[in-house]
């Protein structure tokens, strides 16, 4: 039987693993930037979007001059959980075109339903908070990548979180007290915080199971969703809780 510490036996597969890890490693990070463009490039759009409808003439379409929803603005707000669900649960049958298309409509719509932002709070705050969004997700989502530890613990502990958040703002709907919607705010940046640095472990993890095959390019779409509604979701409970309201 061959000694496995033996150098003569194992000079050779070491070399074709280290070949084998630097391919998986320029494989990964060319995965890993596409996720992080597209990520990006969604979040500009709905910025962009946002501040452009919320200066239209069309903005009371969907809000009033108070930021209040509309029937059409209702429906333009819950489009987006829409295409979500669409595309978690019929990605398989999707052509990768049709993955990316729905993300750019998403992005888009979201601008849209997110406008009202303007509205409501100062453009110094909407930029402040941006800002401080960018910062805590960019470091959030680096500890994700590079952590050895396992997240998935808590990653499972923060989505039931979410389903609690959803609970408390339905009741806070009914019973409106500030000091439970500033509660909210605050655990809701924690929870999407949290949630970035999962999801960025948790994609970098499926990479192995997707590359090399169709799937791939699907794949980088949804990576790039999971981390565009993180930053989102955290964007919109730290403007709650640190934003200046225009009234």
């Amino acid at each position: 039987m061959a000694n496995w510490s033996d150098p003569r036996t194992t000079a050779v597969p070491r070399a074709a693993t280290g070949a084998r890890e630097a391919a998986f490693d320029a494989g990964l990070r060319s995965y890993m930037l596409s996720v992080y463009n597209y990520m990006a490039s969604g979040v500009l759009l709905t910025g962009i979007v946002a501040m452009l409808f919320a200066r239209s003439p069309y903005i009371g379409l969907l809000f009033d001059p108070y930021g209040r929803t509309t029937g059409l603005g209702m429906i333009v707000m819950f489009a987006p959980l829409g295409i979500v669900l669409a595309m978690s649960f019929g990605l398989a049958r999707m052509q990768e075109s049709t993955a990316k298309a729905l993300y750019w409509v998403l992005t888009f719509t979201m601008g849209l339903s997110l406008s009202a932002v303007f509205l409501r709070y100062t453009g110094a705050s909407i930029a402040q908070t941006f800002f401080a969004t960018s910062v805590a997700f960019g470091g959030l989502s680096l500890f994700g990548y590079t952590t050895k530890r396992d997240l998935a613990p808590i990653g499972t502990f923060l989505v039931m979180a979410v389903w609690g958040l959803i609970a408390a703002m339905l009741i806070n709907m009914f019973v409106q007290s500030s000091g439970m919607s500033l509660l909210i705010s605050l655990v809701g940046v924690v929870v999407f915080a949290g949630l970035t640095a999962y999801d960025t472990q948790r994609i970098k993890s499926g990479y192995f199971a997707v590359r090399g095959t169709a799937f791939l390019g699907k794949s980088a779409v949804m990576g790039a969703l999971q981390l565009y509604l993180d930053f989102i979701n955290m964007f919109l409970f730290l403007l709650r809780f640190i934003g200046n309201s225009r009234n």
